[in-house]
């Protein structure tokens, strides 16, 4: 049986607006004369902040992973929950990224792909960035940037309107999540301990906790890492 939840939106998302977060200059907007006015104020500032929280959605590790369908760039649908029985890394892209850059020119992203691919996890490479965002490619271009990045993950997938990003509550590139086979997720956050675009610890010499998260999960061991504080550049949303 698939234990994937599925991710429904049921409400529109209205503008947002900064200043309804302060009620004193909300009351410059509306000036409320009686209770029932008042009252009418408040509900409609609690309606939008709850909105706006909502849009930043996450999940907490040990959770059931939240089900998703998304398209490579050949036009292809990938859905989360088919892969149940296996283990699936996501990576959240953004190969103009500084952090990204870090991982892919030392080939040490791509080895951890190909390694892990191999023993049969499977690897999804999501891109959040919205068009006119950086990097965001179109088709023709993302598949020349992917070969030239030498990129091997299962598939590319695109997330143009955000919504699977924020689904996860996925800040940064890169951020990782890492789900086990019954489809929960085991963990979430950096790639490794070398928070740093330049200089630090090189990569393949940085305690790397997509390696050290998989090889448990590999021998049949719990995660001895849940959760991290990713970090990178903010995805261009």
């Amino acid at each position: 049986m698939k234990t994937f939840e599925k991710f429904k939106i049921t409400a529109t998302l209205l503008p947002f607006n900064p200043t309804l977060l302060k009620p004193l200059e909300a009351f410059k907007i509306i000036k409320p004369s009686s209770k029932k006015s008042f009252q009418l104020l408040l509900a409609i500032f609690l309606l939008i902040f709850s909105l706006h929280s909502n849009l930043w959605s996450s999940i907490n590790t040990g959770d059931k992973a939240h089900d998703f369908s998304l398209k490579d760039p050949h036009g292809k649908e990938y859905h989360l929950s088919d892969y149940l029985g296996q283990t699936v890394v996501l990576e959240w892209v953004n190969y103009d990224c500084p952090f990204v850059k870090k991982h892919y020119k030392s080939g040490h992203m791509q080895h951890l792909q190909g390694l892990f691919r191999k023993k049969g996890v499977i690897w999804f490479s999501i891109n959040s960035s919205a068009p006119t965002k950086q990097g965001h490619f179109e088709s023709n271009a993302l598949l020349k940037r992917i070969e030239k990045e030498e990129a091997i993950p299962s598939a590319y997938l695109l997330d143009t309107n955000g919504k699977i990003g924020h689904l996860y509550g996925a800040k940064t590139t890169p951020h990782i999540f890492i789900i086990n086979k019954k489809g929960r997720l085991i963990y979430q956050g950096a790639v490794d301990d070398n928070p740093s675009v330049w200089g630090g610890k090189d990569p393949h010499e940085a305690t790397n906790f997509i390696r050290v998260v998989l090889t448990a999960t590999e021998k049949g061991r719990p995660s001895p890492i849940k959760k991290t504080k990713a970090y990178g550049c903010s995805i261009k949303y």
